[in-house]
């Protein structure tokens, strides 16, 4: 059980435990650590590895196509700009729920619970009526949220009232589509996960006999695939279920240092071929037309798909107050490698750029193993992706049955969703479109929307700037419309036919 990370008899008794007064809870939380007894928490190395390895998944990949549906000049700008906003989402997030804390006297406050404890503690006096109504979602989300590993730890002070309401409110309404749209965000990364590795497999295993040692321009042949990609996606299913049943941050750590040295070598690979002979971009459009860049938009938002995993790192950490630096040391990386390599590889391939940069290399065995490395890098950090919406949904499954059962329940829940990622997966094979539309959907509300208007909810009533305020509208507004128009065009685009090989681009070039 040391691997799975979790003790249940422990956890239900902590779920059952709701019988402590307010007052007391008060007192006791003060007075407790963030992690519990034995554990030393993750170190700012252990930190940085986790943040970058969230952010650095397959949405980079395809975002040398990203800069093609913008444009060569617009493509980058509007990269740099959204990372950096993106990242002020992060940190405005971070001082909701830190003041959260601080004024409720709780060791920590998850992205769910800033939602309604921040509606609960408004000025507005109809939706702090309301949401007093749902004062007893704080024991609901500690049931969906206590996992002891990376959200907050099972902690019967930290849980509310255990009365039940009459009606549903306002705070436990927003409450709960942050947690849906958490689900939905992480479950839409790991689907796109499951067509990435399924992709890169059946080139690799397809274009084996036609391989050579000699690295050149890869060149149309139209090959006809032996096997339909779905094969290839339920291929890996087994194995990505056993990986998700590593509930223990620290072991998974282990694997997501794995995962970073094959991404740094095959990065470095990446960067090594695309800086050859890039032939001079007079033929590139500096701006491209308003429907391609709703697609980058979209595009753009999902590379950045560390913002699940802000909070619950911050709450892992050995020393919490350093991880404003590892954000921002982690971040700058980040964004700096995406407009490099967005740019880098629009430039090299132009107009053939395809979903994902991997299916440009030549086809030879050097690049066919920045293919597999790649593609082991995003197999491990499929659990860490995983781990969000598993521990928001699995606690509340264990605590509907019996000790006995909540091994075999966790386990099964498991495995369920993962065969979800992949039966999605299957039913839209369409790389390019579905990391858009995750990105404008739930990325977009998750890493924008929400985040600015936390920040007008909480500090308005203490004398908020008209700069900051204008300046949260602004961003707010810039996510909604974001959204709207990413979404209708990715649906759009994914509703015309398109051939399957041309989708994805696998069995086409070779």
């Amino acid at each position: 059980m040391s691997l799975l990370g979790r003790d249940y008899n422990s956890e239900l008794n902590s779920l059952d435990n709701r019988s402590q007064s307010p007052s007391e809870s008060s007192s006791s939380i003060t007075s407790e650590n963030v992690h519990p007894a034995g554990e030393a928490g993750l170190s700012m190395m252990q930190t940085l590895i986790h943040l970058l390895k969230c952010n650095i998944g397959t949405g980079l990949l395809g975002l040398p196509l990203a800069i093609k549906n913008a444009g060569l000049l617009v493509g980058p700008v509007s990269l740099l700009a959204i990372g950096v906003l993106t990242v002020h989402c992060m940190v405005i997030l971070l001082n909701c729920a830190q003041h959260l804390s601080q004024r409720l006297q709780k060791t920590f406050v998850n992205y769910g619970e800033a939602t309604m404890y921040s509606l609960e503690t408004c000025p507005n006096t109809w939706l702090r009526t309301h949401a007093v109504w749902g004062k007893w979602s704080s024991a609901v989300s500690h049931r969906l949220e206590c996992s002891g590993k990376i959200s907050a730890h099972c902690n019967p002070h930290l849980q509310g009232s255990s009365d039940s309401p009459a009606q549903a409110s306002v705070a436990e309404i927003y409450r709960y589509t942050v947690s849906f749209l958490l689900i939905i965000t992480q479950l839409g990364f790991c689907s796109v996960y499951f067509m990435f590795m399924a992709d890169n497999l059946q080139q690799m295993v397809e274009e084996a006999h036609v391989t050579s040692n000699i690295c050149q321009p890869r060149e149309i042949l139209a090959l006809t695939p032996i096997l339909d990609i779905r094969f290839y996606m339920l291929t890996i299913l087994p194995f990505l279920i056993l990986l998700v049943f590593i509930q223990n941050l620290k072991v998974l750590s282990v694997f997501s240092t794995l995962a970073n040295i094959t991404t740094v070598g095959s990065m470095a690979l990446i960067f090594e071929y695309i800086m050859q002979g890039i032939p001079y971009p007079s033929n590139l459009p500096l701006m491209a037309n308003w429907k391609t860049f709703l697609l980058f938009f979209g595009t753009a938002i999902f590379t950045f798909e560390g913002v699940g995993m802000v909070l619950p790192l911050k709450n892992q950490m050995k020393h919490p107050q350093q991880f404003s630096f590892v954000l921002y040391l982690g971040m700058s990386i980040v964004i700096i490698l995406y407009i490099f390599l967005g740019t880098l590889g629009y430039m090299k391939f132009g107009s053939d750029t395809q979903a994902s940069i991997t299916l440009n290399l030549p086809n030879c065995w050097l690049y066919q193993s920045v293919k597999l490395m790649y593609s082991i890098g995003i197999f491990f950090t499929y659990a860490l992706q995983f781990h969000v919406p598993a521990e928001i949904i699995i606690p509340f499954a264990v605590s509907q049955v019996s000790e006995s059962w909540a091994l075999f329940v966790d386990l099964s829940v498991r495995s369920g969703l993962v065969c979800l990622t992949c039966v999605s997966a299957i039913l839209i094979p369409r790389l390019d479109l579905v990391i858009s539309l995750v990105g404008s959907v739930s990325s977009s509300a998750l890493a924008l929307i929400i985040p600015a208007l936390l920040e007008i909810v909480i500090f308005y009533s203490e004398d908020m700037s008209c700069v900051t305020l204008a300046k949260d509208i602004m961003i707010s507004i810039l996510g909604l419309l974001g959204c709207i128009f990413g979404t209708y065009q990715a649906l759009y685009e994914l509703t015309q036919p398109t051939n399957h090989s041309m989708a994805n681009s696998t069995g086409v070039y070779a």
